[in-house]
């Protein structure tokens, strides 16, 4: 993912940033430890979707 996209993007919850998770096509906000999909590229920011870090550094 670009890098100018992710630093406009912030985490729905917490207005955390997000950064590529390391397991998956995925973003993940560090202050809340939640991880939202990625899907064809684009980004879903819906805390609905978003699953829990199960003790997974991003």
């Amino acid at each position: 993912m670009d890098r100018r996209l992710l630093d406009l993007l912030a985490c729905p919850e917490c207005k955390g940033p997000l950064v590529p998770c390391a397991a998956q096509s995925a973003l993940c906000c560090t202050r809340c430890k939640l991880r939202f999909p990625v899907r064809e590229g684009i980004p879903v920011l819906l805390v609905e979707e978003a699953e829990p870090i199960d003790g997974e550094s991003p």
